[in-house]
């Protein structure tokens, strides 16, 4: 179904899956490269576009996360983390995302000596400052890396602890799925569940059901990243569908990634029509070159959404943040209200009257 795109834009949203380090902005990833004296070998915002972003060209998840070559090197100092942040949260404040949380793993951005207090706290700096300006609520993941040892995970969610002051709101596992499974990263989770701490976590992406099982059964995920292939296992679906799980789900990325060959191939319509907590992100905007909005007009053409299916996905993103429960429930009704207010898009109240 064909929504009208600024209805789209101005309701209230959120962003639960994106990465810090593929959402930068393409001038900004220009302008610090020459102030970081990096030499990305690229000099113009078409020539990073055309380097980072995917195209109709081949679409495997080697390509896609090939663009991080080009993000990183720039975001190594504390001024570039707490602008990226920052931009990032004014980008998705302005298309009407009320809580956006950010993810990124600080095992990727100490090349020039920072630790994991300044990097996280840069990042914070950022978030708060966008806080501040729009009234956006912010938050931080922390992402482990499965192909990486054990014991950094193990730093990481005790950082996750150690900084939630900071607006640290969960830990997660990212990272190849195949030959690298969650449950060698086991004692980490034990750790975030033994200090009440959330957690999400990348799974049924790239690999099938068996990823997504080991992500709720060994490590105990609250939410899960994708969740792509859990069709495939009917028992599993009824699990996650009866406990309420939610679905960080990403459609331009799985198309770009090749999770999926067709955006009608995707598995979202049939997860909510079944009622699964399905939610809409972005995952990485730069690279997908995308926004909340254009994944919600991209799912409402591809699966031919009604309002009240729309309604249901926005509701869906607000009840599956990390945020404690109270100011969740006040937010939800708060956004409840708003959405009744602006009830159907102009050509659905037209076609109401006929």
């Amino acid at each position: 179904m064909k929504i009208d795109r600024h209805w789209l834009k101005e309701l209230p949203k959120t962003d639960l899956h994106v990465h810090l380090d593929g959402s930068i902005r393409p001038a900004t990833l220009l302008e610090l490269a020459r102030e970081g004296k990096v030499d990305l070998g690229l000099s113009s915002e078409e020539e990073i576009r055309e380097a980072t972003q995917m195209g109709d060209g081949d679409r495997s998840l080697v390509r896609y996360l090939r663009a991080f070559m080009y993000t990183l090197p720039v975001m190594q100092w504390a001024e570039a983390l707490e602008r990226t942040a920052y931009e990032l949260a004014i980008d998705a404040a302005e298309e009407n995302v009320r809580l956006i949380e950010m993810r990124y793993s600080p095992l990727l951005h100490r090349e020039r000596g920072m630790d994991f207090g300044e990097i996280i706290s840069s990042v914070a700096r950022g978030l708060d400052r966008a806080e501040k300006e729009t009234g956006i609520i912010a938050g931080q993941i922390l992402c482990g890396i499965r192909n990486m040892p054990p014991e950094s995970s193990m730093e990481l969610a005790q950082a996750t602890l150690e900084y939630r002051d900071l607006g640290v709101v969960a830990f997660d596992l990212a990272g190849a799925e195949k030959d690298y499974p969650a449950k060698e990263h086991i004692e980490s989770f034990y750790f975030v569940q033994n200090n009440n701490l959330n957690s999400t976590l990348h799974a049924g992406e790239a690999f099938g059901p068996a990823s997504i099982s080991q992500a709720l059964h060994y490590c105990s995920a609250h939410r899960i990243g994708h969740g792509v292939r859990l069709g495939e296992d009917a028992d599993l679906l009824r699990f996650v569908n009866d406990h309420r799980i939610p679905l960080e789900m990403c459609l331009t990325s799985n198309l770009d990634t090749g999770a999926v060959q067709d955006i009608r191939q995707h598995p979202f319509g049939k997860y909510l029509d079944l009622d699964l907590r399905v939610t809409l992100n972005t995952d990485n905007r730069l690279i997908s070159d995308t926004t909340v909005t254009d994944e919600f007009e991209l799912a409402a053409e591809a699966f031919d959404l009604s309002v009240e299916a729309i309604h249901t996905i926005v509701l869906n993103g607000f009840k599956s943040a990390f945020l404690p429960h109270a100011r969740k429930s006040e937010l939800v009704r708060n956004v409840v209200r708003e959405l009744m207010q602006m009830g159907a898009p102009p050509e659905h109240r037209y076609s109401d009257q006929l």
